[in-house]
């Protein structure tokens, strides 16, 4: 089932998927010539927040979690990029050190693509670097929305909007018509919606019992969105 107007997904959520679509084919095989690809596995880290980065990453399978850690070692994830997304030209764009750090949130191979390459395509084309600034100025609109929900929602309202948006990037992994099925974490799954572990294995049972979703391991399968929405208190 769309989301389409019943829950505003795009503020909650940003994708970088479009960007590379406007690009030429000459444009785009100098982006991808110099490129290498890597598998990572659940858990392997990409790049880490402070570390100098020398190129981007684009996702060819999986996905991949952006997160902060604080002092005592605790997650918040801020992003979840699929199939097809840049990732790392934030800080390659700023030359700055990575603001963030990466790693798979499950099985993944992701291309790296030089920064020299990156750069030469963005002087070619003003279209991409068009592009680049749309999504960038969108990204800070999510964010904001994401300070907005810790500061003044609910665990199960958190927790509510944190499945909407996950149940979207999980939507590409699912043949239409079939049900779609979230292959998360407890533990991941409350870094993302930034409420402990324990409230999140007790929400999702009050939610399994109101016919929201249900649970294999950790698969979460949604089987009613519009009730899920109703929790997340959008008005």
């Amino acid at each position: 089932m769309s989301l389409s107007g019943i829950f505003p997904i795009d503020r909650w959520n940003f994708t970088t998927q479009s960007i590379l679509n406007i690009l030429s084919e000459e444009d785009y095989q100098i982006l991808v010539d110099n490129q290498s690809e890597q598998k990572y596995q659940k858990g392997d880290v990409i790049f880490r927040e402070g570390s100098v980065p020398s190129g981007i990453f684009l996702v060819r399978s999986g996905k991949i979690k952006k997160y902060k850690v604080d002092q005592i070692g605790k997650e918040q994830i801020i992003y979840v990029a699929n199939k097809g997304e840049l990732i790392g030209y934030h800080a390659v764009l700023a030359e700055e050190r990575y603001p963030d750090s990466a790693s798979a949130l499950e099985s993944s191979s992701l291309s790296f693509i030089p920064k020299e390459d990156f750069f030469e395509v963005i002087h070619r084309s003003p279209s991409f670097t068009q592009k680049l600034l749309k999504a960038l100025s969108h990204e800070f609109t999510v964010l904001a929305n994401s300070i907005s929900v810790f500061a003044q929602r609910t665990a199960s309202e958190r927790l509510a909007i944190a499945l909407i948006v996950l149940r979207e990037k999980y939507k590409d992994d699912n043949t239409a018509g079939h049900e779609i099925i979230l292959n998360i974490s407890r533990t991941d799954l409350a870094n993302i919606a930034g409420i402990a572990q324990e409230n999140v294995i007790r929400l999702l049972k009050e939610f399994k019992a109101e016919g929201i979703l249900q649970t294999e391991g950790r698969k979460i399968i949604i089987k009613d969105i519009k009730l899920l929405i109703k929790r997340a208190n959008y008005r």
